[in-house]
This record gives structure tokens, C-alpha cells and sequence, in this order.
């Protein structure tokens, strides 16, 4: 279970730095060189990223919270929100980059299986 807690713990720390890149250093030169942005594309998207920041906020909340819980509640908590990473993280691959399978996605899975796994 340890190992299941560390890698749902590595996924929640994902989240949360992409919560800062996405609503504090979109428009910055970190945050543009990350994400491949010009300083007018940032501009123009920045609202729409800090909305992306917030749901990975929400999304590392979550995870954090199955941290948190206890017994077979904690492993739903984890469940439910590892996959829905997983989902956001592939079709972000589909649509924007398929470096979002590999960056998002397949952290979240491999998280998945362990939590089950040594469940």
C-alpha cells in the first residue's frame, strides 16, 4: 500500500506543478517554453490555461484527499480521480500533443495499477 500512496503522492505533486505552470507562468518564459508558446498566443490563452491549472488543482485535491482517507474509500478516492487523469491525459494526446500521454497520462496509469495491484 506504501507504494501505492507514494506513486498517488508523485501524481499529486504532477498536478500541482502543473497547476503553477498553467495559472502562474503561462505568459512567462518558463511557462512559454514548456508549453511551445509565443509571448501573443500566451497572452491571448492565458484565461483558458488558468482554467486548465485549476482542475489540475481540483485533480491533486482529489488525490490528495484518497491520501488522506482510509480503507476502501481511499482506494475509490484514488480510482476516481487516477482515471479521470487518465482520460484527460489521453485525449489531450489525441488532440494537443502526444507528449501528454507520456507527461500525464502514464504516470496516472502506472499509479492505477500499483494502487490496485497491492490493494
Amino acid at each position: 500500500m506504501i507504494l501505492g500512496q507514494l506513486c498517488i503522492a508523485l501524481v499529486a505533486i504532477l498536478h500541482i506543478g502543473f497547476l503553477v505552470l498553467e495559472m502562474f507562468l503561462w505568459d512567462q518564459p518558463l511557462g512559454m517554453k514548456i508549453f511551445g508558446n509565443t509571448l501573443q498566443k500566451a497572452q491571448l490563452t492565458k484565461v483558458l490555461a488558468q482554467n486548465q491549472g485549476l482542475y489540475n488543482g481540483f485533480l491533486a485535491a482529489g488525490l490528495i484527499w484518497s491520501l488522506c482517507a482510509t480503507g476502501s474509500f481511499a482506494i475509490s478516492l484514488a480510482n476516481f480521480f487516477l482515471g479521470c487523469i487518465v482520460v484527460a491525459g489521453v485525449y489531450g494526446a489525441i488532440t494537443v500533443s502526444k507528449k501528454i500521454l507520456y507527461v500525464q497520462a502514464l504516470p496516472a496509469f502506472i499509479a492505477l495499477v500499483v494502487v490496485n495491484w497491492f490493494a
